[in-house]
């Protein structure tokens, strides 16, 4: 397993050259204390705890996995205290409203540390990252003794929360939902129902684990229509806050799955557990939205750190192994062959993972500002705007990124050729964790879904504009730029070409509705691209400009500019198979009848 080293460097360039962090902390309310020393100092221990404590840990989760028992889950070696650790650093906390004991620093702040510990260890950061959630869901929706019985434990990470969505027979198709919610005579229900795939669901690291659970009324309407949302804790709370008395909460087994070990992903049974109703009746899946798109923006986080693991272990592989000689002559003459970092295919490999978790980096700070406006902006009109933009780009980030996060992650192990395919070298775990990340928080089509039929089309392409007005802004502020020129007229030309294909989409489902699904995917795929393009033409921009200064890093600025220049050339031009895809129709998929898909 490759050593994990957090990519200060590139995290301080796109939080403070890139997006400017300084100008935008300082525009947030109550946002103060994220001052630039406060913020570095940060950035610089959270590394530290990264690199020092839960790197280490990474394999071990692996090896280990999760040990079930009637008594309930233990965590593999190290994970508990780790997240002790965790608490007494005061991490939990770090971004969580200060009225419960949160530091009340920006969101934003909150997905850096996210980055590096999710990079470092993905399935011992799901513990607290479910928290995160959770605690947003009761302090958007929970009454005011709901916030003063539960957050403040949850943010101090005393308590931890998760998110119980899903049963056997409905996984994205939550209107089928079974779980029932009865009321009792002292205001609270009693919920009965099982609920699987609960990631952290039931472990050894805390007291309780709080659970937001999606269940039924007596009477609610049918469909989405009649759900409701429960706080249900796994001890419910005494009278001097503590964890009390066992609620009717079990755990009735643990997965066995192809990744993630480390993390326990469990069967959830509620006997009668009693639980208490959060926001309005019936309005359960609009409240859980705020948890859904957390967690989203948190699965986008997963490709990420799939991308840069696989960079940084094979890039240290690459450098040292030797096979074959350079086909321009030996570049080792020393030493027996070259080493595989000088032939192009490899080279091909690591720059598409570079590529990947820089870009990737860059869109999801970007979404995590647009987050901090919607919570913090001081007028209105700044909150507005944000949440229309984080709407367009949250399914795009989620479902984008660990697309080619895998993909990376696949590149990854590919670059130790047979040597990858063997667990000591840790690549090929980091491909079986990064799969789940296409599958959580709705799957890629369900992401491509929400995109195209519900944030484009169903508002007349108004949430694209949004977006394709800021990267027409750009390249005409830049038209004249010689040196950007070979990014800024690609980027002008796809830019023109999203909004011309979204109408095409839009006038053939005018016709046939299918063609939204039948396109959807694709179209996503196609913005991803789009998107990665105007990050890396600013980025681009950014380094010319250094360059052009003869700053002192010029190595840093130049590799930015060649990775730039990579993925224009060489992963810009696939979505010309997308765009060609998208319209290909929905005829040749729904054509064949049932019986002819038959072996």
């Amino acid at each position: 397993m490759p050593e994990y080293k957090a990519p200060l460097r590139d995290i301080k360039f796109v939080m403070n050259e890139l997006l400017d962090s300084e100008t935008h902390y300082a525009n947030l309310e109550n946002a103060e204390d994220a001052t630039p020393d406060m913020v570095d100092a940060i950035i610089q221990e959270g590394a530290k705890f990264a690199e020092q404590v839960l790197s280490p840990l990474n394999p071990v989760g692996d090896n280990e996995g999760c040990t079930w028992s009637e008594d309930g889950v233990t965590t593999p070696t190290g994970f508990k205290e780790a997240y002790n650790q965790f608490v007494e650093g005061g991490w939990p906390s770090l971004a969580a409203d200060p009225n419960y004991g949160g530091q009340g620093l920006p969101s934003s702040l909150g997905i850096v540390m996210s980055e590096m510990n999710g990079t470092a260890n993905w399935a011992w950061g799901m513990y607290p990252g479910l928290s995160h959630g959770a605690i947003n869901t009761i302090e958007a929706h929970g009454t005011e003794e709901q916030k003063q019985t539960y957050l403040t434990k949850m943010i101090s990470g005393e308590w931890t929360g998760t998110m119980c969505l899903t049963e056997a027979h409905c996984g994205s198709d939550l209107g089928t939902l079974r779980t029932k919610a009865e009321p009792n005579d002292d205001g609270s229900y009693s919920l009965t129902g099982t609920k699987i795939f609960i990631s952290a669901g039931e472990h050894d690291m805390t007291d309780n684990i709080v659970h937001i659970v999606l269940a039924r009324l007596p009477g609610a309407p049918s469909g989405t229509k009649g759900i409701s949302l429960f706080i249900v804790p796994k001890r419910l709370p005494a009278e001097d806050g503590s964890a009390g008395d066992r609620n009717a909460v079990s755990c009735g087994s643990i997965e066995h799955k192809m990744g993630i070990h480390g993390n326990a992903t469990c069967v959830i049974n509620f006997d009668g557990a009693k639980g208490w109703l959060i926001g309005p009746e019936n309005r359960g899946l609009n409240c859980m939205f705020t948890f859904m798109n957390v967690a989203r923006i948190g699965t986008a986080i997963q490709g990420l750190g799939a991308a840069e693991l696989g960079f940084q272990g094979s890039l240290a592989y690459a450098k040292e192994r030797l096979a074959m000689r350079s086909l321009s002559g030996p570049k080792n003459p020393d030493g027996i062959a070259d080493p595989i970092i000088v032939h192009p295919d490899v080279r091909r490999m690591l720059l598409t993972q570079k590529a990947v978790a820089e870009g990737a980096r860059a869109l999801i700070y970007l979404t995590a500002q647009k987050a901090d406006l919607v919570e913090r902006a001081k007028a209105e009109e700044d909150r507005k705007a944000a949440d229309e933009l984080l709407g367009f780009l949250t399914p795009i980030a989620k479902a984008f990124l660990t697309e080619i996060g895998y993909e990376a992650a696949n590149l990854g192990l590919q670059v130790f050729g047979g040597h990858g395919y063997i667990s000591e070298w840790g690549m090929e775990q980091n491909v079986r964790d990064a799969r789940i990340g296409m599958i959580y928080e709705g799957t890629t089509g369900i992401q491509a879904l929400d995109l195209l039929g519900r944030k484009v089309l169903m508002t007349q392409g108004e949430s694209l504009k949004s977006f394709t007005k800021q990267v027409h802004l750009f390249c005409k502020e830049n038209a004249d730029n010689e040196q950007l020129k070979e990014f800024v007229e690609p980027l002008a030309e796809i830019n023109k070409e999203w909004g011309e294909l979204t109408t095409k989409i839009g006038m053939n489902a005018m016709k046939n509705r299918e063609e939204v699904g039948a396109a959807s995917v694709d179209y996503l795929m196609y913005s991803g691209y789009a998107v990665f393009a105007y990050l890396w033409a600013r980025m681009a921009k950014i380094a010319q400009e250094k360059l052009a200064e003869g700053d002192s890093e010029e190595q840093f600025y130049s590799a930015k500019l060649q990775t730039a220049r990579f993925y224009f050339t060489r992963m810009l031009p696939r979505t010309k198979t997308h765009a060609a895809t998208m319209l290909a129709g929905a005829d040749t998929l729904l054509d064949m009848p049932e019986d002819n898909f038959a072996l």
